[in-house]
């Protein structure tokens, strides 16, 4: 059976506040973009997870791993069996696009599935909280305001009037997300998410921030290069995703988002163009011989 982990954005990303559990506590638009890992699973005779990777290799070791960590939540509530999984690993780590967590849920949900456990919503988006703070988006991955730390969700309806088009570019640099935290000073939030998707898209750049972006772009300038150059390129918004390194833009003409694609490959940064949908970027969980 083989599933698909898609990436996230971050439209907007406002840090609020400090939590009593020591979490922060966060406003921002989850967009789902069909940059994706792919995740294999069959069930095997022997106990315990077996997990390949290929790929970008992923350090550390490997029962540290979200997957691992994900199958194991789920062998202890029920009863599952031995699992031989294979990970193409696309997504760039240390980047914000939540590839980590979304491959964990995507093993959640093939694991429903390959064991028949009847999961419903609340339960996977229970498990799915257990093991990040982003990691419930991706249980149904689709533009959602989320808040809290991240567990809470509220599916945005959204609309354009024309096609829109999003280059997302990786410069090659990984941002450690607690150091990213650690340096945050929240700021009340006043966004009127409602009227967001109703103001032309050349607005939100007056409108919505990320409130990461401007401790990163002084610790690491290539990120204000990538910045930059997409909107050299005709970029309508520009935006880094989630706590960096990863930026997109986003663009109301195709050749333009096509050609940042092409000029990010030609200096070395790895990079992903597509239409900006609102749909759920892959829902489908397929078997396979």
């Amino acid at each position: 059976m083989i599933g698909f982990a898609p990436a996230k954005i971050n439209l907007g990303l406002f840090i609020t506040g400090k939590r009593p559990d020591g979490f922060h506590a966060l406003e921002s638009c989850f967009w789902p973009v069909q940059w994706q890992d792919v995740l294999e699973v069959h069930k095997r005779p022997e106990p315990g997870l077996a997990l390949r990777v290929s790929g970008i290799p992923i350090p550390g070791a490997a029962d540290d791993n979200l997957i691992h960590r994900a199958y194991t939540l789920l062998h202890d509530r029920y009863p599952i069996g031995g699992v031989d999984a294979h990970l193409f690993k696309a997504l760039p780590m240390g980047a914000g696009l939540g590839g980590g967590s979304s491959d964990a849920v995507c093993m959640l949900k093939l694991m429903n599935v390959l064991w028949n456990l009847n999961l419903t919503d609340e339960e996977g988006l229970e498990l799915a909280a257990q093991l990040g703070s982003d990691c419930p988006f991706f249980w149904f991955s689709q533009p959602s305001l989320v808040t809290g730390r991240g567990e809470h969700l509220s599916k945005m309806e959204v609309g354009f009037p024309g096609p829109l088009y999003v280059t997302i570019i990786h410069p090659g640099i990984h941002v450690s997300t607690k150091a990213a935290f650690s340096a945050i000073q929240p700021q009340l939030s006043d966004m009127d998410w409602n009227g967001l998707f109703h103001r032309p898209i050349e607005e939100w750049q007056h409108i919505l921030r990320n409130d990461f972006e401007s401790g990163i772009t002084q610790k690491e300038p290539v990120v204000g290069d990538v910045l930059m150059a997409l909107k050299s390129s005709g970029a309508a918004y520009v935006q880094m995703t989630g706590t960096g390194s990863a930026c997109y833009g986003i663009f109301t003409n195709e050749e333009e988002a096509l050609a940042a694609h092409a000029m990010s490959e030609g200096r070395g940064w790895t990079s992903f163009s597509a239409l900006f949908t609102s749909g759920p970027s892959n829902k489908s969980m397929r078997p396979v011989p």
